[in-house]
């Protein structure tokens, strides 16, 4: 078989981990070939392509990023995007696809292979952790890592200068980068996307932490909302997949805790060294397995799938079912770590 690979979506840790695993088997066991397409769903739509082979792939297991660039292309709002990639497939005598991205590059994914008969499987790749099917994605393990370590450093300066400290970290839907990295590095308040906040009640426990002679950090995720207004935008644009560009809730914040108890506040946005850099031990052993998983799957011509973590077992699921709906924090789960509020 001739098989294309692509990245698509941001970037993350632990994507060349996913296409080296793909390639490594595919030859070595399954003697197929393969094309990488480059820059996402933009490199089917335009035929742009570079060969993949195992010396290609030596060396980049702990590479952050991804060797085959990415972009948020969205070829189903591209005009004739379906029949274009087709013919590109098919001129390249490409018999399956991979992709390895998150809800919209598998969305599209998805609508290829189960409506214009694209043979696709998806491989589930976020920081976000977003992906209902699968019990972790890839990239969340570093994301927190990192995350956890920038709060462990912030505690120092926050009570050096007796200040309160924000961390806006991603997390647009769903906040469990915030969950983790604010328990693992004992923030004082966590603020998600999944619970609007009440800004006196974060100011509540903002000034209940000095009495205590010790200097707040709050982490708040780029999609938490007040109860009494809106999501913080960057700007008013949208991508491809329709996705306004998020940041400055943590900009917001500080200035509100600021204004109503007179203790000075500052903000640290983590942004996108949030994606960047080598990945954990844990995302390098989950995209292998996942590569490893898919390319049996292609294999076995199991097209419309998606490999996903269950406990302990990688298992397919459908590729529809994967992207239906988004996996967010359970309030319960929220709840638990109330008791460290404050």
């Amino acid at each position: 078989m001739r098989v294309g690979v692509l990245t698509g979506g941001g970037d993350c840790p632990g994507l060349n981990a996913v296409i080296r695993a793909v390639v490594r088997k595919g030859v070595q066991e399954y003697g197929h070939d393969f094309v990488g397409y480059r820059d996402g769903w933009r490199g089917p739509l335009e035929g742009t392509s570079v060969p993949l082979d195992i010396p290609a792939v030596r060396g980049i297991l702990p590479r952050g990023g991804t060797v085959l660039g990415s972009s948020r292309t969205n070829p189903l709002k591209v005009e004739d995007g379906i029949r274009r990639i087709r013919k590109n497939l098919a001129r390249q005598q490409i018999d399956a696809l991979v992709a390895i991205g998150g809800e919209d590059t598998l969305g599209v994914a998805a609508r290829l292979s189960d409506e214009h008969g694209v043979p696709c499987v998806g491989v589930p790749k976020t920081i976000d952790n977003d992906l209902s099917a699968t019990d972790y994605t890839f990239g969340f393990d570093t994301a927190v890592g990192i995350a956890t370590e920038a709060i462990d450093r912030l505690h120092t300066t926050a009570e050096s200068h007796m200040r309160v400290l924000v961390v806006e970290v991603m997390g647009r839907h769903a906040g469990w980068i915030a969950l983790h990295s604010g328990l693992a590095g004992g923030a004082n308040v966590i603020l998600i996307p999944e619970q609007r906040f009440d800004v006196e009640q974060v100011c509540a426990w903002v000034t209940s932490r000095f009495r205590a002679s010790y200097a707040p950090i709050v982490v708040v995720a780029e999609g938490a909302m007040p109860k009494d207004g809106d999501m913080v935008l960057k700007d008013e644009s949208l991508d491809a997949f329709g996705h306004v560009r998020l940041s400055g809730v943590g900009e917001w914040l500080a200035k509100q805790i600021e204004k109503r108890t007179g203790k000075e506040a500052r903000t640290t946005v983590l942004g996108h060294v949030q994606r960047g850099g080598t990945p954990s031990a844990f995302d390098r052993w989950l995209a292998t397995r996942f590569g490893l998983h898919a390319i049996d799957a292609v294999h076995e011509r199991d097209f419309g799938t998606m490999v996903a973590l269950r406990g302990t077992d990688i298992v397919r699921v459908p590729l529809a079912r994967a992207t239906a709906r988004l996996k967010t924090v359970d309030p319960r789960l929220y709840a638990e770590v109330g008791v460290f509020f404050g």
